[in-house]
């Protein structure tokens, strides 16, 4: 009877399995999974300069336990070339607690053709659904303990859009708060989990190659109802010098796409159309031009700005080349989201990795609680910028990590001349 029974209860498993990858949503799905639902995760008011307010609960408390997953780590000595493709993740991704049945097989592979398009055409990219309504609720919930910790940008010279102009809003500053890293393995873990979200990688591979890194401190920024966005700003070109800024470099050469700086914004209410929030100009990474006057405030060619409609849980990745901004929010319920930058291997725009535990052997790059809780994969993103030859981690196929060097001859040689590890 035992056997009978456990065979049955295989046997489920094997088909709730399958059903969950037929199920599962596309890349550019708009669909929302029906269950916990996301209503009761708003943040609304009639008093927008309440942002202390906290989500109503749900009638569960969601638990994220670190962790404990050890991704192996492989030396190679003939690192193959940097390519935009990926392909093959294929074991266990580390496991959320409430969510045993979640594997790096359940997420795409690469890169796809129609991502590669869309990207290239508009210099943005949305990816739906990169987290749950359970990480999203833990990201809430870690965001409201540390409120008190939120800075308002009031001062005249931190404000970010000229008053009068669909960027400034009803003027109700926008709040920044930092720290998302630093507030221990359960507060941080979904944060950190952005680092290398198996749903990601792929496209951080194909946008900034094999071993991309995290170029500045991600925090959480946020509006309350009438709350002031931020005018258009970056470009390859820039958009109000004209000159050619090569720090946000766009290019892309015989299929192979390549950023010198990708933001992150991860989106934990729903941006709705009309709401306001993150604007761009779709297709402005490839411009030749300044914009015309009046264009970078919203004043004038507004038809040509975008405001993406997105949900809890989506991702938006853009290549900082891309002309975008943020327009004034009219939402009741709190804007909040995640901004993340990343960079190929080789690039750096921020310096904040300077700010470790200093020159040790084991001494860490970024401040020491960035690295509580994190897998090696994850570790592999907090490197600093330097060649993938020269012993660099990169986030392999199936999600492990290998270490890509040169041969012993030719690192004893650099030894020998230049007296250290490293030339």
């Amino acid at each position: 009877m035992f056997s009978n029974n456990r065979l049955v209860t295989t046997l489920y498993m094997l088909l709730l399995q399958a059903s969950r990858r037929a199920l599962a949503p596309a890349a550019f799905s708009t669909t929302r999974p029906s269950a916990a639902s996301l209503s009761a995760l708003s943040r609304f008011s009639s008093q927008p300069q309440n942002h202390h307010r906290r989500p109503k609960e749900a009638g569960r408390n969601f638990a994220f336990l670190p962790s404990k997953t050890a991704l192996p780590v492989s030396i190679t000595n003939n690192p193959s070339p940097a390519t935009n493709q990926t392909n093959g993740f294929s074991t266990m991704t580390e496991l959320d607690s409430n969510d045993d049945a979640t594997t790096i097989a359940d997420y795409p592979t690469e890169m796809s053709e129609a991502e590669r398009y869309l990207f290239d055409l508009n210099g943005f990219l949305i990816v739906r659904n990169v987290l749950t309504p359970e990480e999203v609720a833990a990201c809430h919930a870690a965001i409201d303990g540390h409120m008190d910790d939120a800075i308002p940008r009031s001062d005249p010279t931190l404000r970010n859009a000229v008053e009068g102009s669909p960027m400034y809003g009803s003027g109700p500053p926008r709040l920044d708060l930092g720290g998302i890293f630093e507030w221990g393995e359960l507060e941080s873990r979904v944060f950190k989990k952005i680092l290398a979200h198996p749903r990601l990688v792929p496209l951080f591979h194909g946008l900034l190659g094999k071993g991309y890194r995290l170029d500045h401190i991600p925090f959480v920024l946020m509006n309350n109802m009438g709350g002031e966005g931020f005018q258009l700003h970056g470009g390859t070109v820039d958009c109000t010098s004209g000159e050619y800024n090569s720090n946000l470099a766009y290019t892309c050469h015989n299929g192979s796409i390549r950023s010198n700086l990708l933001g992150c914004n991860v989106m934990l209410v729903d941006h709705n159309p009309g709401d306001g929030g993150f604007c761009v100009v779709p297709g402005s990474h490839k411009s030749n031009f300044k914009m015309p006057e009046g264009m970078v405030n919203g004043l004038a060619h507004n038809e040509y700005i975008t405001q993406p409609a997105t949900k809890a849980g989506d991702v938006v990745l853009f290549s900082e080349g891309t002309v975008h901004g943020a327009m004034g929010w009219t939402s009741e319920e709190q804007r909040r989201c995640a901004l993340y930058r990343f960079a190929p291997a080789t690039m750096a725009y921020g310096r904040s990795y300077f700010q470790g535990d200093g020159g040790a052997e084991n001494g860490t790059v970024w401040p020491s609680k960035f690295y509580d809780g994190l897998n090696e994969a994850q570790r592999a993103v907090l490197e600093p910028p330097y060649a993938n030859r020269l012993d660099r981690p990169n986030i392999r196929e199936d999600g492990s990590v290998e270490i890509t060097q040169r041969s012993e001859r030719k690192r004893q040689h650099d030894k020998d001349v230049f007296k250290t590890k490293y030339f």
